[in-house]
């Protein structure tokens, strides 16, 4: 999928967070989008997801019915909410009602990969915070979306989760468009090949 910014701006009440992003991310890109704490970073993320409307300019998704981008994107994010009244099985069944899989494994098959089946029928509001990020990166990037995008997909992650993110997202970026907001561990965004800083569009 390519996205098109034409001079985005995003505002919350009178204070303007960026202003006059334009850029192309081409379809199959790899992009890292850098900047500080409280630059905006997750903000234009959640803008060209379409979570959040821009306060100026346009957000356009080459191919896709604004009405139905929600299926042809994933994303995983610390702050994004899980049904923690549901088991990992029964979040992995939800959704696969709304967007197959890659590869088209079976519900089964991508338990399989989370490498958490042992807690596959604990409610997931019992897991730790990383067994959280955990579940939140399984169902974004097994999901088959041309756009996947990442916020500080490592956060909360122990060093033997972050391999399995690291193996995870190799074997799944192939053909898709993939942005990752990072500031921190290069593990984050080892695959990227381009970048983009929000700085340089701060009023």
């Amino acid at each position: 999928m390519q996205i098109e910014l034409s001079s985005v701006g995003r505002r919350f009440n009178r204070e303007w967070i960026f202003r006059h992003v334009t850029h192309t991310f081409a379809e199959g890109s790899r992009t890292l989008l850098t900047g500080g704490n409280g630059s905006g970073k997750s903000t234009l993320l959640q803008v060209v997801a379409g979570n959040l409307l821009p306060s100026e300019g346009k957000v356009h998704r080459h191919g896709v019915d604004d009405a139905q981008a929600y299926r042809q994107l994933s994303m995983a994010a610390p702050y994004l909410e899980l049904m923690e009244e549901f088991t990992l099985a029964e979040s992995i069944s939800f959704q696969a009602k709304f967007k197959p899989w890659r590869g088209q494994l079976s519900n089964a098959q991508v338990l399989e990969l989370s490498g958490l089946t042992h807690a596959a029928h604990k409610a997931i509001r019992h897991y730790s915070s990383g067994m959280k990020q955990r579940a939140r990166l399984l169902l974004a990037i097994m999901a088959d979306t041309p756009l996947l995008l990442l916020d500080e997909p490592c956060a909360n992650l122990d060093r033997a989760a972050m391999q399995w993110y690291a193996g995870l997202v190799s074997a799944h970026i192939e053909n898709r468009t993939v942005i990752v907001c990072s500031n921190q561990q290069p593990e984050e965004h080892f695959f990227c090949t381009s970048q983009l800083s929000i700085e340089q569009f701060k009023p």
